[in-house]
């Protein structure tokens, strides 16, 4: 069964897939070319279009050999089983250019030229609309988003759009259907604000689809983008569709709503408030999308921890654009979470709307859903802001929503309100953590500049023991405000001195931490109360379900409803997947678990988390392409889930993922489980370059194996910091390390790692030029491996001794080592093996003046690399092929190789990033 076909698409960014597999189509000037080719799809680009394409007035003197470069990785990714210097089926080169022949399958901008034709020669108007309405569904954005956007090829496909829009819109008018293409319209006439004729078929359909204060919205708004981008009014074909809808019978655009009594309800904006911007202006962004598109009043969801700030963020945002709501502002606190009372009642809070707005209360219904009918009736044609702070539900709050356009609702609440998302169709704005940089700000603009300027670590150490909570803030900068004599440094010393408890924040019922949080915990099952005590054990920042499973013992499912809970209560959900915990929380949290949980619940529980990490992680570095396995974790006791991994790629995204916990592990878990982990992270540190952590990660790890007296441990440990510090070109401590692994090894009767030792010797010799040692430590290696049967490791050993016979001079001998190691690698399905094998292979071409070889071997090696999962190991290929473009004088090549290098590596640190730096230029 052959590979899937590619599928490409033109019609907004230039992407492709495979099956549902996302290409990488490499940088700017390759997706260019491409782009070209596909718009010019069946037809011969000539290579000086090409080239006027990627570098317009100034293309360097190798610009057409990086297009032919171009061409050849985009002809392997279509067609990536295609022979080498095979022709294939798609990318076809010419005498005068080159072209992609592909078909209306493969590409979006044919299959819209088919249904805009199908549509034209449709004579039933009502047949025609769902073809244009399919045809235009096509377009993400103009064509080439994001590329060059003044070649004229693309403006002629742009053309085409806009004309098939126009004629769409028209059809569906004819055919009464003008619902149909609005959407369409609406994101036509985003793209180009200033196409007279989209803007009055816009204004058209609006009006023939009854929405006529849009369609009067829409032209005010391109009536003054017209006046004041290009200094003109409307054209004729724009006034006349404004003057057919001011003269539709029955328009509302010139009446007035009634107004009578105009509510003030909004409680004071905080005086000092200060940051939130990015949250204020996504906000005020939403409520003007909202309002254009005129269906119904906009619904803001504003959700957060306790304490975080949502009550004040929702009156000053009221405040912020209480002019747009000419027809008042109402408020009421639900007590949706209240410490005392009940929770307000829909009943009770419409019928103090309705007071509020003028109606008697004794004309007021007796039924739910009649005050709920009254209200909406009162609020129509209205333009009104309704604040419900503190909601505990969607039914709580279902009957207090404005249905009316132009009006807005604010709805906050520590509890995430699906429903209110779902049903209701609120936008939803989660309220984090302000930066320190905001927080910092809110003690300027409380205790002045001066003040908080004269003593910044100080400053840092409130915002730090704070954990930048509002609530927190602002009960320390109330103190100090009632203090003004009193050093900064004296009340974050008080702060330091209460601890990590929560004493230090007062006991005021509105500002006693453990009373707000209280309000929370209280309403929660009392699973969902025990998985929260529990996650105050948890090692990290953040939880998996499968790590909170394994923490509570119980089944996954049961701990994704159970954090799901807590998610709308005390957690947030920082990553897809990952609930964090803040830290002021995980205090509290803690408190409670002290007190209600026994000790050797506790006990119990973090054994199995811990027990999760270590076996995960080691199930995770199995499914690498590791040279020496570490020691199997013991098994893991009971209610543990340990994590199941697809492939290797799914292996380095959990490892990604969990750095920060396994990192924690490493550093302050017992130290049989410490070692094991650190072990387990030696190849993701390794194969994504992060040379620093590998080191600090196995020397924590090697204290952890002495403490723990695990030889073993001890033995893999200082082979793996050796290679850390050989990597790190630090070599001068490397081999008293492998000299005490060799040590611990051969006490151990352990052969594998005794050969392993023998081949890292190998590296050291052959890096010192000491290639007759580097030999004979790679046959004793070899030898070693072959009695064994490791297949793997005597091709690295091959490797490794084909790269001494090279530097020796024995160049056809290093060749046909080489071979053998591609063979060996393909039989036993490692692509990293290959790639090392390739890249040795290149720069045995490079060495022996055959450049054109020894780019094609490369190219091979960064394929493989890429398979692997090794952006390390990428990096060094794409450096080592960007100094060969800049030897045969082909700069812009080579700065493109160097860019990418650079852009493969997780942390831009360790000699081969220095090396691109300073390449780049870039110190």
């Amino acid at each position: 069964m052959g590979m899937a076909p590619v599928r490409f698409t033109i019609l907004g960014p230039v992407r492709a897939w495979r099956g549902d597999t996302d290409l990488d189509l490499g940088g700017r000037q390759q997706r260019l070319v491409l782009a070209l080719l596909l718009a010019r799809a069946g037809t011969v680009v000539g290579l000086g279009e090409l080239v006027d394409a990627v570098w317009e007035d100034d293309p360097p003197t190798s610009a057409v050999n990086v297009v032919h470069r171009y061409i050849g990785t985009l002809r392997r990714l279509i067609e990536p089983d295609l022979p080498v210097r095979a022709v294939g089926d798609h990318l076809v080169r010419h005498a005068a250019g080159y072209q992609l022949k592909v078909g209306e399958d493969m590409l979006d901008l044919l299959r819209f030229r088919r249904l805009a034709g199908r549509a034209r020669q449709e004579r039933d108007p009502g047949q025609a609309v769902p073809l244009w309405a399919e045809a235009l569904g096509l377009w993400h954005g103009p064509c080439a988003a994001g590329l060059e956007r003044g070649l004229p090829t693309f403006v002629a496909i742009d053309g085409e759009r806009s004309q098939a829009m126009r004629e769409a819109a028209d059809t569906a008018l004819a055919a009464g259907q003008a619902r149909a293409v609005i959407p369409a319209l609406r994101q036509a006439v985003g793209w180009s604000p200033l196409d007279e004729p989209l803007q009055a078929r816009l204004i058209a359909t609006l009006t023939a689809d009854g929405r006529q204060a849009e369609a009067v919205e829409a032209y005010q708004e391109v009536r003054h983008r017209l006046a004041d981008e290009l200094g003109i009014d409307p054209g004729p074909e724009l006034a006349e569709a404004y003057d057919r809808l001011l003269h539709q019978k029955g328009s509302p655009a010139a009446k007035e709503p009634e107004r009578t009594f105009v509510p003030a309800q909004l409680p004071p904006d905080q005086p000092f408030f200060s940051g939130r911007e990015s949250v204020l202006a996504r906000a005020t962004a939403l409520i003007g999308e909202g309002h254009r598109q005129g269906r119904a009043a906009v619904t803001l969801a504003v959700d957060g921890m306790p304490g975080i700030g949502k009550t004040t963020f929702a009156v000053h945002l009221g405040h912020r654009i209480a002019g747009s709501y000419p027809d008042g502002q109402l408020f009421a606190d639900l007590r949706g979470f209240a410490a005392q009372g009940t929770a307000m009642t829909p009943d009770e809070a419409l019928r103090g709307f309705l007071g509020s707005l003028g109606v008697p209360q004794e004309t007021l219904p007796a039924e739910l859903h009649a005050l709920a009918g009254l209200y909406r009736s009162m609020l129509a044609g209205r333009r009104v802001l309704v604040v419900l702070d503190n909601a505990r539900d969607f039914e709580q709050v279902r009957h207090l929503l404005p249905s009316a356009p132009g009006s807005l609702a604010v709805v906050t609440s520590r509890v995430r309100i699906t429903g209110l998302v779902t049903t209701g169709g609120a936008h939803p704005v989660p309220l984090d953590l302000p930066s320190p940089h905001e927080v910092r700000e809110g003690l300027v603009n409380r205790l002045g500049a001066a003040r908080v300027e004269a003593e910044p670590a100080a400053v840092d150490e409130i915002i730090a023991r704070t954990g930048r909570l509002p609530l927190a803030a602002s009960v320390v900068v109330a103190r100090a405000a009632a203090l003004p004599g009193t050093p900064l440094s004296d009340i974050a010393e008080e702060l330091a001195e209460a601890g990590a408890g929560l004493d230090a924040f007062g006991a005021d019922e509105d500002t006693d931490l453990s009373a707000v949080f209280s309000w929370s915990y209280r309403a929660l099952s009392p699973g969902a109360a025990r998985m929260f005590r529990l996650l105050s054990l948890h090692p990290g920042p953040d939880v998996t379900v499968a790590a909170a499973a394994s923490l509570a013992a119980v089944e996954p499912r049961a701990a994704r409803m159970l954090l799901g809970e807590l998610a709308t209560h005390l957690l947030t959900q920082s990553r897809a997947g990952r609930h964090h915990m803040h830290d002021l929380l995980r205090q509290y949290a803690a408190d409670l678990s002290t007190r209600h949980d026994g000790p050797g619940d506790r006990r119990e529980a973090l054994g199995r988390v811990h027990d999760f990490y270590r076996s995960g992680a080691y199930e995770a570095q199995e499914l690498l392409a590791r040279a020496l396995a570490p020691p199997r974790p013991p098994e893991p006791r009971a209610g543990v889930t340990v994590p199941a991994f697809a492939g290797p790629e799914d292996a380095m995204a959990w490892f990604d993922a969990e750095r920060r916990v396994l990192d924690a592990i490493v550093e302050h878990g017992p130290p049989g489980v410490a070692w094991h982990v650190a072990l387990t992270l030696q190849t993701h540190l390794h194969f994504t370059g992060r040379l620093p952590a590998w080191e600090a990660t196995m020397r924590r790890g090697l204290a952890a194996a002495v403490a723990d007296g695990d030889l073993a441990g001890q033995a893999h440990l200082h082979r793996s910091l050796a290679g850390a510090l050989f990597n790190a070109e630090r070599d001068d401590e490397a081999p008293e390390h492998l000299t005490q692994s060799a040590a611990l090894f051969e006490r151990l009767g352990d052969r594998p790692g005794l050969a392993m030792v023998e081949l890292n010797w190998a590296y050291v010799r052959a890096e010192h030029d000491e290639h007759q040692e580097a030999v004979r430590h790679s046959e004793r290696a070899l030898e070693i491996f072959r009695s064994t049967g490791n297949r793997e490791n005597e091709a690295r050993a091959l490797r490794t001794l084909a790269g001494s016979r090279a530097q020796l001079g024995h160049t056809r001998d290093a060749q046909d080592l080489l071979r053998e190691t591609l063979s060996l690698s393909w039989d036993i399905g490692d692509e990293l093996g290959a790639g090392h094998s390739w890249d040795l292979l290149a720069n045995l071409y490079r060495r022996m003046g055959r450049p054109e070889e020894a780019m094609a071997r490369w190219e091979e090696a960064a394929g493989a690399y890429k398979r692997a999962g090794s952006p390390a190991a990428l990096a060094e290929v794409q450096l080592a092929m960007g100094d060969a473009c800049r030897d045969a004088g082909e700069e812009e090549a080579a700065r493109q190789h160097w860019r990418e290098a650079l852009g493969a590596l997780a942390e831009p640190v360790g000699p081969v990033a220095a090396q691109l730096r300073e390449r780049l230029g870039d110190r």
